[in-house]
């Protein structure tokens, strides 16, 4: 097999503690290409030679993994950009992990859109583009922002977009004190960020249709249709991960690992997850894959509960509760769940009850009155009369 190039976007925790690893850890992989737009990262990178440490949990202690020979470029630099063109050109895996799509198009000639399309108008071999943004049509709306950029002319090479389901907790830790007490491996020499990252790297990706191609990064697993477990991740994953934050906020605690002393807490979050969301999801995508059964969703449920209280992953319950406006969102992880669970004729009490902590907690923040706060939010979706009332009067109940 010719020796591949790797071209990640975003030098964040999930580029550097799942796409670039990952892509390390095989050796189908001569060249490791990433861009960054933060100059002293660039420069650091460049000073420790193109390498990086991450620190991996585990359920039973830490690993500090280095990865080696990766070259990093500012596309803010012209020569930088050049660079990541021709790298594009040549690459057969790219990976976006950036804050969100919005970022796709930013930036003019600098962006991420433009780069990819100048670097496809050059190639003459198919490949990939892995969009790891926790977005469920990020491969699309990347597609179409390097259409909208991309030269007319000619016939271009297949590249397919890729969606993908990350659920790998992931962070930058940047606290002297958790540095200290966990012993972790800074980025790079002298920095004082650390990628902590869980060991969990089950990734799910759309499945892959161009003939005869055969992906660099084989670790991650294709599905035909990736939306049944797209949500299972936020009206799962992430619903409950917030519902456990939250009633972790209620109780006084801090940091997520502290709930695996609170049986309460657990007992509370097993049931929202395998009696609200996991009976509704069950309902709605029953057959698609042994997940969406009783049994598979029980054991997907107490694999993630575990990981979510993993002492060395020392998740912030501050960071887990954060942006409550989001999370109220009338399609997001709370409210969303809250719908879906409601439409299969199941009561979200268990999410209600994490929805009315957060509403209560922003509509303090906000000096706001918790009723008219609910409906501010939800008013660019234009929810139904009849489904607004009826999740409203669920949460208001909790309040």
């Amino acid at each position: 097999m010719m020796p591949r190039t790797y071209v990640g976007f975003g030098f964040g925790a999930i580029q550097a503690g799942l796409l670039l690893l990952e892509a390390h850890r095989n050796d189908r992989f001569q060249r490791l290409v990433v861009a960054e737009v933060m100059d002293d990262v660039v420069e650091a990178m460049r000073h420790d030679h193109g390498r990086y440490r991450v620190n991996i949990a585990r359920c039973d202690g830490i690993d500090i993994q280095t990865v080696d020979g990766v070259e990093i470029y500012n596309p803010n630099h012209v020569d930088d950009r050049r660079a990541l063109i021709a790298a594009v050109a040549e690459a057969s895996d790219i990976g976006t992990a950036l804050p969100s799509v919005d970022f796709f198009a930013r930036g003019g000639e600098c962006s991420v859109a433009a780069i990819l399309a100048a670097g496809f108008s050059k190639r003459r071999s198919p490949g990939v583009v892995y969009t790891a943004e926790n977005h469920n049509h990020a491969a699309e709306t990347l597609e179409n922002a390097v259409a909208n950029v991309s030269p007319s002319t000619g016939k271009p090479v297949p590249i397919q977009y890729l969606n993908t389901v990350v659920g790998k907790m992931s962070g930058v830790v940047s606290n002297p004190e958790q540095i200290q007490q966990q012993q972790l491996a800074p980025v790079t020499t002298g920095s004082h960020r650390c990628f902590l990252v869980e060991a969990f790297n089950r990734i799910l990706i759309s499945r892959v249709t161009l003939p005869d191609f055969q992906r660099g990064i084989d670790v991650f697993e294709e599905k035909t249709d990736l939306l049944p477990f797209e949500e299972a991740k936020l009206y799962g994953h992430n619903a409950v991960h917030a519902l456990l934050g939250y009633l972790s906020h209620q109780a006084g605690l801090t940091s997520m690992h502290e709930a695996a002393n609170h049986p309460e807490l657990m007992t509370e979050a097993r049931a929202a997850f395998i009696e609200e969301s996991g009976r509704a999801l069950i309902a709605r995508h029953r057959g698609i894959d042994p997940l969406f059964t009783e049994s598979g969703f029980a054991a997907y449920a107490d694999d993630l509960l575990r990981r979510m209280v993993n002492p060395h992953l020392r998740d912030g319950v501050e960071r887990i509760i954060r942006d409550p406006r989001r999370k109220l969102g009338w399609d997001d992880r709370l409210v969303g769940t809250m719908r879906l669970t409601h439409a299969q004729g199941i009561v979200p009490r268990r999410f209600a009850r994490a929805a009315a902590i957060a509403l209560h907690n922003l509509a303090i923040e906000e000096k706001r009155d918790p009723a008219e706060l609910l409906q501010d939010i939800w008013a660019p979706a234009a929810p139904s009369p009849g489904e607004n009332a009826a999740i409203r009067d669920l949460i208001l109940a909790a309040v």
